[in-house]
């Protein structure tokens, strides 16, 4: 059985490193000549800014080469190498993780198709290069896991992974725009409190080891959605799946150090709320239009309706 938690903070982990090419794009960006008015709409120069690419390049790089590093001196230092073998773990944490590979892999192939653009690279090389990025990503991830003892190479986050890029490239291929983004959000869940230390002493500890915090969403823009323009280009409507109850990955354990768990039910957790799309927001800025995009990667808080499957609604003033 792979460690209780240890691909919740891996997810956390990937999702972190992805505001580097945010940062990557501002470092290449000509500041001086890409607006001549407020930005209503992303806008891309027409000529290839060769600086520009190495920069975006270099950034991609050195996530990736990072990255392998990080997983092979850090991450399996301690775990004896074994000859390369499968592991099924789609039912793990009712499909959180599953959700947390394909948001993963959504933003990372939406930042580096976003990059691309930026520094003049044509549509269709930064869509066939960005709409990839995120399954080569993590592809890695998954072989290291396969070749490491307690592990193993799952085809559910090979899935996973995939449908995330894919939601990113068709959208861009047919569209010319992210209708429905994929976004995450987190906060302190009751579970933590009574795990004894197993979900994480305190709320940023819990953020990379309970899985019970965690909210994935679906947010699309409500105008393009209902073809209207009842409400400001920027407001979107989301759905979320989130879990609670888990302590493990198949099956709750009983204790920890010593310390009973209380027993729980597991059960599901789905989610009508509104958010922002940061990037439908006008600005002459290009920092603040590269903000955007990294604030993008999160779900703004807002009220929302809960039904679980307990059969249970609930109604949150304001939910993160």
């Amino acid at each position: 059985m792979k460690f209780n938690n240890y691909k919740v903070r891996r997810n956390i982990i990937a999702l972190a490193c992805l505001l580097f090419l945010s940062v990557n794009t501002v470092k290449s960006t000509n500041f001086d000549s890409l607006y001549d008015d407020v930005l209503l709409n992303t806008q891309y120069p027409d000529t290839l800014n060769k600086r520009g690419l190495m920069w975006v390049a270099g950034g991609h790089a050195a996530i990736f080469v990072g990255g392998w590093y990080y997983l092979n001196h850090v991450w399996y230092k301690d775990r004896p190498r074994v000859p390369f073998h499968f592991y099924n773990d789609n039912a793990g944490y009712l499909q959180m993780d599953k959700f947390g590979h394909a948001t993963t892999a959504y933003v990372e192939s939406n930042m580096s198709y976003y990059s691309l653009r930026k520094v003049g690279v044509s549509p269709k090389n930064a869509l066939i290069v960005g709409g990839l990025m995120g399954f080569l990503m993590q592809l890695p991830i998954e072989i290291a896991d396969g070749l490491n003892e307690g592990y193993g190479f799952s085809w559910g986050d090979v899935g996973a992974n995939t449908f995330g890029s894919a939601l990113m490239a068709s959208q861009q291929y047919f569209f010319d725009d992210q209708i429905v983004l994929m976004k995450f959000s987190y906060q302190h869940s009751e579970y933590a409190e009574i795990s004894n230390g197993y979900l994480g002493n305190n709320q940023f500890e819990g953020l990379s080891a309970d899985y019970n915090g965690h909210t994935y969403w679906f947010s699309g823009n409500f105008n393009r959605l209902t073809r209207t323009e009842f409400l400001p280009d920027w407001v979107n409507i989301a759905v979320g799946y989130s879990a609670g109850g888990m302590f493990g990955e198949f099956e709750n354990i009983t204790e920890y150090k010593g310390v009973p768990i209380p027993e729980t039910e597991r059960y599901r957790q789905f989610f009508l709320s509104l958010d922002v799309d940061w990037t439908r927001i006008p600005t002459n800025s290009t920092f603040m239009e590269v903000l955007y995009r990294g604030l993008n990667i999160l779900k703004v808080p807002f009220p929302a309706i809960q039904y679980n499957s307990k059969g249970e609604f609930h109604g949150h003033w304001l939910y993160f």
